[in-house]
């Protein structure tokens, strides 16, 4: 079986990473030709978000054929050169299935809306209540309602997401073994892993009205979800080993994710949980503008840490993907500490016992896009709540304020290759706006500089193979309370691992409540870090050490 505990993942959004042909959009042949910068990196495997046929409404997460490369990307042979030349750079591929919806496009849901009735029970339709609205109050995660009417039936259709987005019937036993096929489909292409969009969404439980909130209560870790993951697990790649998938769950509980992750149940390797990226949202609602609850952050990550260990279950664990702002922007300083945050972030992040993913850009110390008009945004869910927040009389000031911060668009600008124009990432007009300052962050100017973030990123990647208590020790906070310090221990075969990290610009005085006696410093990203008994904390200081029985 693979121990996956060491290994890395690199999230590629390929639209935005590399373009060979002119057309402003990034391709397959793209991540070929950069596939030397990420083999000197470190990382193990490549998740790469959809590639195939889409409308492209949410960014390929729309998909009309599940067996396809969208011609925008290349073709299958170039999907199948990517495999081979991965292969030999010792990276596996990791595809992105997206099996809570498809595109209305996709050639099941045509068929549905013809009259067939074998394909119509592939997707959910609903009788509306007796006065003609909704069968139920549930809300889109775009905004709106989550049904569609459909006259020619008379009927609605469930999309949680865009309207163009319907639920599958994941009740319905074709459903879920086209789902296998599928993915057997790609594992003879010789994929070695799947990454499964919003997949605890797929067991709806009862159709009602939520008077409690926007329905996600009856469509969330519904009441077969396990029983479904188990059965698709069993039948495709529980059947190989050295497979590794990962789970992304919408507002999970950390009780479900024992099962969905647990070293035993026969799901998934491991799971994607975003409570501890909310910490600055009010409650559950993202497009507001509140400071990051740092208590909170301790609280969720430490807490899913020590729950996910004690079940014998693994956590992904992550700051960035292709839905979030860059944490740079987000918890750290685009200012005079850019480069000290973001090595900060990447420590506390890559000292953690689950498996790192790295979004691409992640590496450099990408930032937010800094978009001034609605007509730079691309995001779907940004220009829907944009236009939710004018009509609640936010004014357009504020509104974009608030875009600035937590639209997704902020992590799809284009990679930053070098000081070119367009960044080195197309000789053609981008698909979405450059990030201007990249004539100042890019790939060019880090990868040869001990001191960059890239090499960082490096180091943290190769210590993690290199020290077994990174990669399968036990964890446990480390002065918990403190209101700036986010520390913690890793412990395995009496070795011990320290991650002490100062989370603001505030320098600070720190006291270990344990002793660091013996410990040396393994990374830090001041050249002079020094372990004692109370230690000055520098603004966004890092410091990782270790001690280690002879």
């Amino acid at each position: 079986m693979t121990d996956f505990r060491n290994k890395v993942v690199y999230q590629i959004y390929p639209k935005s990473f590399l373009d060979t042909n002119g057309d402003g959009l990034g391709e397959l042949r793209g991540v070929i030709q950069k596939l030397d910068y990420l083999k000197d990196l470190g990382v193990d495997y490549l998740w790469l978000t959809p590639f195939y046929p889409s409308p492209q409404n949410d960014n390929g997460y729309d998909v009309a054929d599940y067996r396809a490369v969208d011609p925008r990307y290349g073709t299958m042979e170039d999907l199948e050169e990517l495999i081979r030349e991965a292969d030999k750079r010792g990276i596996g591929l990791m595809l992105d299935m997206v099996f809570n919806h498809t595109s209305t496009d996709h050639e099941w849901f045509q068929r549905a809306m013809a009259g067939d009735p074998e394909y119509k029970d592939y997707y959910i339709f609903r009788k509306g209540k007796p006065d003609g609205t909704p069968p139920t109050n549930w809300e889109s995660k775009f905004g709106g309602n989550a049904w569609e009417y459909v006259p020619k039936f008379d009927e609605y259709y469930l999309h949680l997401f865009d309207v163009s987005q319907a639920d599958l019937n994941w009740e319905n036993p074709k459903v879920r073994q086209e789902i296998q096929n599928i993915l057997k489909f790609w594992m003879n292409k010789g994929v070695k892993g799947f990454r499964f969009d919003v997949i605890n969404l797929i067991s709806k439980g009862s159709y009602e009205d939520d008077n409690q909130g926007d329905g996600r209560r009856f469509y969330t870790d519904g009441p077969k979800i396990h029983q479904y993951l188990e059965e698709m697990c069993s039948n495709t790649f529980g059947k190989d080993p050295s497979f590794i998938t990962v789970g992304e769950m919408s507002s999970t509980s950390m009780e479900h994710c024992f099962k969905y992750a647990g070293a035993d149940s026969g799901e998934l390797s491991m799971v994607f949980s975003f409570h501890h990226l909310k910490v600055d949202f009010m409650g559950n609602e993202k497009w507001v503008l509140v400071p990051a609850d740092f208590k909170k952050l301790k609280e969720i990550l430490f807490s899913w840490q020590q729950g996910m260990s004690d079940h014998n279950a693994w956590n992904a664990v992550f700051w960035c993907n292709h839905d979030q702002p860059r944490v740079v922007t987000r918890f750290g300083d685009e200012g005079e500490y850019w480069k000290q945050s973001a090595k900060m972030l990447a420590s506390v992040i890559h000292g953690l016992r689950g498996t790192p993913y790295v979004y691409q850009g992640e590496e450099l110390g990408m930032t937010n896009a800094g978009f001034t008009n609605l007509s730079q945004y691309r995001d779907v869910e940004s220009i829907n709540h944009f236009q939710i927040l004018r009509d609640k009389g936010m004014s357009e000031e504020a509104a974009y304020c608030i875009l600035k911060e937590h639209s997704r668009d902020n992590a799809r600008t284009p990679m930053q290759w070098d000081t070119s124009e367009n960044a080195g990432f197309s000789s053609g007009a981008p698909w979405i706006s450059m990030n201007p300052n990249y004539t100042r962050i890019n790939a060019q100017s880090q990868v040869g500089d001990p001191d960059s973030i890239f090499s960082y990123y490096k180091a943290l990647i190769r210590l993690r193979k290199e020290y077994p208590v990174i990669a399968q020790g036990d964890f446990a906070p480390v002065d918990q309370a403190h209101p700036q310090v986010l520390a913690y221990r890793r412990s395995l075969d009496g070795t011990q691992l320290y991650c002490i990290n100062n989370f603001y610009r505030k320098p600070c005085r720190w006291r270990c409540p344990e002793s660091l006696e013996g410990c040396r410093v393994l990374l830090s990203n001041y050249p002079d870090a020094k372990p004692g008994e109370e230690i000055e904390l520098r603004p966004y200081e890092s410091m990782i050490l270790i001690r280690e029985t002879k």
